[in-house]
C-alpha cells in the first residue's frame, strides 16, 4: 500500500468489494445489472471510490485509491 493513505483521513486500512448496478432505460426497467465496478473504501472513515471493473483489471486499484 502507498505511504499516503486515505485522502480523507490518512488511514491505510482499506478494503474492496465488487458491485453491479443497473443503467438507465430498458436495462433499468428489466433490472439488468450490466455496469460492474470495484469499490475501494476506507475502513476508518468510509470514504469510497468506484472503479470500472473492466478498466481496472490490469492495475492495482489500491494504488489509485491511495494516490500512488
Amino acid at each position: 500500500m502507498s505511504e499516503q493513505g486515505c485522502i480523507k483521513c490518512g488511514s491505510k486500512d482499506a478494503d474492496s468489494k465488487d458491485v453491479a448496478m443497473t443503467g438507465t432505460g430498458l436495462s433499468k426497467m428489466f433490472d439488468v445489472q450490466s455496469n460492474q465496478f470495484t469499490v475501494v473504501f476506507c475502513k476508518n472513515c468510509g470514504y469510497s471510490e468506484f472503479y470500472n471493473k473492466e478498466a481496472s483489471k490490469a492495475s492495482n486499484i489500491f494504488d489509485f485509491f491511495f494516490g500512488g
